[in-house]
This record gives structure tokens, C-alpha cells and sequence, in this order.
């Protein structure tokens, strides 16, 4: 790719345009211009998430974005989050199946700023990395695991659906989060090797959105990343392709102390980046996208046997994505009575197809969102960075609202009829231990 190549966008995206540039250590680096407010965004993507960890040794991914604010060769302790507050920025970084990521949106004349910490410790964490803060973060990690999966009510729902619809073996079987046992066995010698392969300028893509001089940009990147080496260690992720639907009707049923029975389940569908995956996307916003939605209406509002209905799209580029249904039940009500009625909606989905008005409110609902996200520095940044690392090119981006807009009502009622059956399904069934005040409990989700 030369240096300064450019290319605008203009259909779907507002006129936005980025321009693509690559250090000689094989950095990628996309800049978008936008002077209407005095902030500028970054955002580096590490390719590598949970689907590039092998067992017995899940979570490092995870773990590793946490030791990334651990401090490095220059910055001491929590010295990363206490520069970027106390210059008036925000930031965080978080882990997926494909990816992990760090961003901070500044103030404009900090951009510097956040480009030198983010390239020292790119460059130099292994120099700050020690048995203390990684003991430090396994138990932040672990608590986190305690307070966002084992201690919450379906807390554990993600993990035990993606068992179920990848099969054991398969890279997108576990969760980022990882294991216990495989937290308390990561030891510093695994880190500073996972650190090594995949921390690497070569493995990432940088974003920088906002109010920005390009040229000044780039001078601040080459001078800050520019001397950082690449490494070639890196083996490409498992193969994640598996059949298109399970072939059957995979089904666990979980008794736990919850507020109410739900039905739970996951879908196999088209790999982001395709027709399908977007056409997937209106099905699932039509069938289950907020209030005004097919299930919605039927569960909630006319038969009363549910207090809430979502269906929605995890996109995944290297593994089939998954469809997420999640029906929490009307007290009394049982699960087969509402797996009933879905099944019923989705055959009859899958026989009409969409009407006109569910076409176009669906697109409009899913414009917005992405307009929404590219109109901010920060969602942009991260879109950018997105493309470039899943699928190869940043623009990819600017163009997705026109993508989703050109989908037909055909390709919809297609993607349904394909795979939203019951053969392609791994269900989830919550049944509670505990006696619950039913009532109280459909207040409580009304209120939501």
C-alpha cells in the first residue's frame, strides 16, 4: 500500500473519506479528517483475540488488556489512565473472539499525547511486565469473571451458547474471559511470549479520526512507532468454518437461582462481510429489534407470555456469526409454550418474507445506528480499524450503510428460510430454583 494513498467514499456516508498510509515495520495507519468539534480519536486494533488461544491457556487474550494498563517502560503503574483523564481524555481498551482493542479520544492538542503512550507500551511493556502486576491483574480478571458471568443471573448464557453452537475444539469455543483454572495457570513466561508473537506493529492497525493535521499526524507516528520492531511469529488463527446450520436441535436446560424461566438460543449464520450476514441482520431486526418487532409483538404485547423479546446479530468474521435470541417469561408461563410461538413466527417469516413497511423501517433502524457510529470520532475510529484488520480495507467502512440499503426482501425471507429452523438451534431453558415474586419481576422488566 504507498504511502498517502487515498480514496473517498461518498454514497451512504456523509461525504466521509480516510486515507490509508504503512510504516516500513508494516504498521497500517488510516487518518479521517473531521474539523466540527476540537477532538481527535484513537484507535489501535491487535489482531488477536479469544479464537487465537489454545487450550489450557484460554484468557490470556483477555488478560493481556488489562496488563496493557499496567504501566511500561516510561509510564509507571496507572500512570496510562491518569495522563489521558488529566488531559481531559477518555479511554479503555476490551477483547472479542477476533480482536483487542485500545482507544482515547482527546482533546485535538493532546493527539500527541496519547500517540506516545500508545507507542510505549506497543514498544516496551515486557520491560514493565512482572510477576506482581500480572498476579495483580489475574485477580482483577477473575473478579470481573465472579461479577459479569458466575454471579449474576444468565450470567453464564454467552458462554454456555457459544459452546454449544461452536463445537469442542473449535477456536470460537470458549469465551474471551477464560477459564478459571486457566487464569490461575497462565505464568509469566506465557504472557511475555503471547506479548511477543502478537503485540507487534505489524499485527495492528492504528486509527486516528477527528481534528487532525494529517501530515503533523503521521510525523508524530513515524517518530513514535516508527522505530518499534515487527515480529513474524505469529501463526494464523484455526480454521473457524463449520457446516451451516448444527444439523439438529441442541438443547441444555439450567436450573439457577433466576427471576424468571427464559429461553435462550443461538443460531448459526453467515460470516460478516457477506450479503448475507447484513440480509441476517434485517431479519433479526425485523423478527426481534426492539418494540415495534414480530416477536416483541407477539410474545410480549398479544400473548402475554413473555416480558421481554430480543433477537439480535453477533457478526464474526472467521467462524459462522450468531443469531441472539433471549425471551425472558410472563410468570407461570413455560418455555415450551414460548418456544412454540417462535418457531411459529419464524416459519411464517420464513414463508411470506417481509413486508414493504418491515423493509424499510428495518433498513432505517440499521442506518441510523451506523450513521450514528460513523458520525462520532470514536465509532469511526473503531469502524475504520474493523475493516482494516477483519476484512483488509479500512473504506470497507464508509460504505457499509449503501451495502445494507441494496439488500433485497428475497435475500431476507432467503437467510431466514435457511437457517432460522429449529435444526439450526442451541437452546438455553432457565428454570428457576428459587420461588420469585413473578409479579414483581414483570414490573421490574416492563420497566427496562
Amino acid at each position: 500500500m504507498p504511502m498517502g494513498h487515498t480514496a473517498t467514499e461518498e454514497a451512504g456516508s456523509g461525504g466521509l473519506t480516510a486515507t490509508e498510509h504503512r510504516l516500513a515495520n508494516g504498521l497500517r495507519v488510516v487518518l479521517s479528517e473531521d474539523h466540527l468539534t476540537p477532538v481527535a480519536a484513537v484507535c489501535l486494533w491487535y489482531d488477536v483475540g479469544s479464537r487465537h488461544e489454545v487450550k489450557g491457556r484460554t484468557g490470556l487474550a483477555h488478560l493481556f488488556e488489562h496488563l496493557m494498563f499496567q504501566g511500561s517502560a516510561q509510564v509507571k503503574g496507572n500512570g496510562h489512565f491518569e495522563l489521558v483523564q488529566g488531559a481531559g481524555g477518555s479511554l479503555n481498551g476490551t477483547t472479542s473472539f477476533e480482536r483487542t482493542n485500545y482507544f482515547e479520544t482527546m482533546p485535538a492538542h493532546e493527539l500527541e499525547l496519547a500517540l506516545w503512550l500508545e507507542a510505549d507500551r506497543m514498544g516496551s511493556l515486557l520491560a514493565a511486565l512482572d510477576e506482581e502486576s500480572l498476579e495483580n491483574q489475574r485477580d482483577v480478571v477473575k473478579n470481573e469473571r465472579r461479577q459479569r458471568y458466575d454471579n449474576v443471573p444468565y450470567g453464564t448464557a454467552f458462554e454456555k451458547l457459544t459452546a454449544m453452537a461452536y463445537p469442542d475444539g473449535h477456536p470460537y469455543h470458549h469465551t474471551p474471559i477464560g477459564s478459571m483454572a486457566d487464569l490461575d495457570a497462565a505464568s509469566l513466561e506465557d504472557a511475555r511470549s503471547f506479548f511477543r508473537t502478537y503485540y507487534a506493529p505489524n499485527n495492528a492497525v492504528l486509527s486516528i479520526v477527528g481534528d487532525i493535521d494529517p501530515e503533523q499526524t503521521l510525523a508524530w507516528v513515524e517518530k513514535y512507532f516508527g522505530s518499534i520492531p515487527s515480529h513474524d511469529g505469529k501463526q494464523p488463527p484455526r480454521d473457524g468454518s463449520l457446516p451451516e446450520t448444527i444439523g439438529e436441535q441442541l438443547r441444555t436446560v439450567v436450573a439457577e437461582e433466576v427471576p424468571s424461566r427464559a429461553l435462550m438460543a443461538a443460531y448459526r449464520l453467515p460470516h460478516d462481510g457477506t450479503r448475507e450476514a447484513d440480509a441476517a441482520d434485517l431479519a433479526l431486526t425485523i423478527l426481534g429489534g426492539g418494540e415495534s418487532s414480530r416477536l416483541y409483538n407477539r410474545l410480549v404485547r398479544r400473548d402475554r407470555s413473555a416480558v421481554a423479546a430480543g433477537f439480535g446479530l453477533l457478526r464474526l468474521a472467521g467462524a459462522p456469526s450468531l443469531g441472539w435470541l433471549d425471551v425472558k417469561a410472563s410468570g407461570g408461563v413455560e418455555v415450551p409454550a414460548i418456544e412454540a410461538a417462535v418457531d411459529e413466527e419464524l416459519a411464517r417469516f420464513a414463508e411470506e418474507g417481509p413486508t414493504p413497511e418491515e423493509m424499510e423501517r428495518a433498513q432505517a433502524q440499521l442506518e441510523r445506528e451506523w450513521l450514528d457510529r460513523l458520525a462520532t470520532v470514536s465509532g469511526r475510529a473503531d469502524e475504520l480499524c474493523r475493516f482494516a484488520v477483519l476484512f483488509g480495507d479500512p473504506q470497507l467502512a464508509l460504505t457499509a450503510v449503501q451495502r445494507v440499503l441494496e439488500i433485497s426482501p428475497l435475500e431476507v425471507q432467503a437467510v431466514a428460510k435457511a437457517r432460522l429452523r429449529p435444526d439450526n438451534r442451541a437452546a438455553l431453558v432457565y428454570e428457576p430454583t428459587a420461588q420469585t415474586d413473578a409479579a414483581g419481576t414483570e414490573e421490574e422488566e416492563a420497566a427496562k
